[in-house]
């Protein structure tokens, strides 16, 4: 049921990336789709992407020698919390180690805030 790389952006950059990279950032794209499950996968700025109504909610990408969390919003990190606090941040990107996954909770909240963000009204229905 799920589309093929050949249809899924996103399936096709997580493929071409090495281990642990490629898993780190599977179990990232399933924290976020747990959150907004009906978010449209695409690649937005050369990276993948999660799209709700037409808005970038989310997105991350591979590096060198580490992976980034793109909330694609330049004030979500600042009020995401504690937890999110512990990274390595820029105002636009949240940096993690490329065998560690964020946790879920962080995920779940940079999304959360993102979410309010972009339908201030909660007319993304999520």
């Amino acid at each position: 049921m799920g589309l093929s790389e050949d249809t899924n952006p996103v399936e096709a950059y997580l493929v071409a990336l090495d281990e642990p990279k490629q898993g780190t950032l599977r179990t990232v794209r399933q924290f976020v789709l747990d959150v907004i499950p009906d978010a449209e996968e695409c690649i937005s700025y050369g990276m993948p992407a999660f799209r709700v109504q037409g808005k970038v909610i989310a997105g991350f990408a591979a590096f060198k020698d580490h992976l980034s969390y793109f909330p694609h919003s330049g004030s979500v990190i600042a009020v995401a919390g504690p937890e999110a606090a512990q990274f390595a941040t820029t105002k636009a990107t949240l940096q993690f180690r490329v065998d560690t996954p964020l946790p879920k909770s962080v995920v779940r909240q940079l999304v959360t805030v993102r979410l309010k963000q972009a339908f201030p009204d909660g007319s993304d229905s999520h």
